[in-house]
């Protein structure tokens, strides 16, 4: 029986920044927090990620504890190591420099072979008149959506 693609997403990523740049990490997990997301009970909302050691991390990540786990369960908002190539983590260590620049988890899946991956983005932040203006082409996407139905 095929499992149920796991796509959680960080909606407030888009609209509090604007991404500039994205990357595809995995991420250390214990056993029973891949159980947990295998079920679909986590959440990136007010994550954020941050170097410690030349090493990516993810803070703030909500993992459900796993209902049929035992004294070994896990911490649900436990440090997460996310992994990367030296490249992308040199680029995005300079990206970071970059006043108003941070880096966010976007999007957490689970790839074709069962691995949990978190897309993480190098982003800028956003102003309030941006945000309006977001909103704003988002209203008229819709309207327009319904015109073109009738």
């Amino acid at each position: 029986m095929k499992q149920p693609a796991i796509n959680i997403k960080n909606k407030r990523a888009t609209f509090d920044y604007e991404l500039v740049d994205t990357y595809t990490a995995g991420i250390v997990l214990t056993g029973t927090e891949i159980k947990s997301i295998r079920l679909g009970k986590a959440s990136l909302v007010d994550t954020y990620c941050y170097f410690n050691r030349g090493e990516l991390w993810v803070k703030n990540m909500h993992v459900a504890e796993y209902s049929y786990g035992s004294y070994n369960n896990h911490l649900a908002r436990r440090e997460r190591k996310l992994l990367l190539n030296r490249k992308e983590l040199e680029k995005l260590q300079r990206g970071t420099k970059d006043p108003g620049f941070t880096i966010v988890p976007v999007r957490l899946f689970i790839n074709e072979k069962g691995l949990a991956k978190v897309v993480v983005a190098l982003a800028k932040g956003k102003k309030q008149y941006d945000k309006r203006e977001s909103l704003k082409e988002k209203d008229d996407k819709r309207d327009m959506a319904r015109m073109f139905k009738r």
